[in-house]
């Protein structure tokens, strides 16, 4: 291994990191920029374990950089801050969720000035992207980080750390579409598609908005735990012709959390005229568009990702109100990867979370 990773800046770190695209993840010695005027550094405790990660690892969507260390959901205690921060103190909680950074002049980019930095042109993801220094970024499954104070979250006293962490992608990912959509208004019905990471916690929220919620599913066996555990008011199962012909045209929106390639007809007739399908999840391939049913009904189907830092500080302080956390299995880091073949199987309820603080860091000679 190249010692570049290890003398690019000029503090040492530690991570496991995946080498090529079988997505095996190994220890990895690299290295971190000092802690800048505006920078907070931390000591990572937990950082949960996204779908995407497991894309990334695998360079399923083609643009991964190896070697990369995942992880965007990222939870720790402050060390160090910068001479100019004033947001946070040594000894903070804090999150880092998706982004490190984005434009250098925000008061010309019309997405950063909006706090939308998550549509900023320039956008820097917390790993597998290029930093303004032109190093690459790495990522929360590793000892500490470094990072912009205007990037980081305060996180909650009252939110565990563990089952808080996913909040910072999976929960910002449906709580920005619930707000910006309009369907955080009490009374509003909204389907969630999927009960897997996403899925689960955007039944929290729409709960915690005052929606009518119904669950989505092609399993029946997930009826019970949606409605028993999650608070789910109905659930559908989707290859049932008859359940979905009873429900046709009572939603006011839908969030689709699937990143399968899946049929949106049965979605879209689900909507009543002027409801709005969300897609949140990312499919490998393209999904196919009816537009018929989109124009008959006055119908919108829309993106959404992830959220800018004043709506995740907003989702977070949120999720703390309302006693939101994610359902988690925590894990060492000698279990990621058998983390990984699992979750490629869906077999996780609903969020892997890496016990980064519990793990014995070794050096790798």
């Amino acid at each position: 291994m190249s010692k570049n990773f290890e003398t690019e800046h000029p503090k040492k770190a530690f991570g496991w990191a995946a080498r090529d695209t079988s997505g095996v993840l190994s220890p990895f010695n690299f290295s971190r920029r000092a802690t800048r005027d505006n920078d907070v550094a931390l000591k990572i405790l937990y950082c949960g374990i996204c779908h995407s990660d497991l894309h990334a690892i695998k360079n399923e969507w083609g643009n991964s950089v190896y070697p990369i260390v995942p992880g965007h959901e990222i939870v720790g205690l402050v060390t160090e801050v910068g001479s100019k921060v004033k947001k946070f103190k040594v000894g903070d909680r804090v999150g880092v969720g998706c982004l490190v950074g984005a434009c250098t002049n925000p008061n010309s980019c019309h997405s950063c000035k909006d706090g939308f930095e998550n549509y900023c042109p320039e956008m820097i993801l917390t790993y597998n992207a290029l930093y303004h220094d032109g190093t690459i970024t790495y990522g929360g499954y590793s000892d500490w980080l470094v990072i912009e104070d205007s990037f980081a979250v305060r996180f909650p006293d009252s939110v565990p750390m563990d089952k808080g962490a996913p909040l910072l992608c999976a929960g910002i990912t449906v709580y920005s579409p619930l707000k910006y959509f309009n369907l955080n208004e009490p009374g509003k019905h909204v389907g969630i598609v999927g009960l897997g990471g996403l899925g689960h916690v955007a039944v929290k929220f729409a709960k915690a908005f005052g929606a009518k919620v119904t669950v989505i599913s092609t399993s029946p066996s997930k009826e019970e735990e949606a409605i028993k555990h999650l608070g789910a008011d109905e659930f559908l199962v989707s290859k049932n012709a008859e359940q979905m012909q009873a429900a046709m045209g009572t939603m006011d929106g839908i969030i689709d959390t699937v990143s399968a390639v899946h049929p949106l007809l049965p979605l879209i007739s689900l909507l009543k005229s002027h409801g709005k399908l969300i897609l949140v999840g990312a499919p490998e391939k393209p999904l196919e568009l009816p537009v018929f049913p989109l124009i008959l009904g006055g119908k919108v189907i829309a993106g959404s990702c992830i959220g800018g830092i004043k709506d995740t500080q907003e989702m977070i302080d949120f999720a703390a109100e309302h006693n939101i956390t994610a359902e988690v299995e925590v894990v060492k880091p000698d279990y990621l990867n058998k983390a990984m073949e699992r979750l490629a199987k869906n077999d996780v309820r609903y969020r892997f979370v890496i016990d980064v603080a519990g793990a014995t860091i070794p050096r790798v000679d």
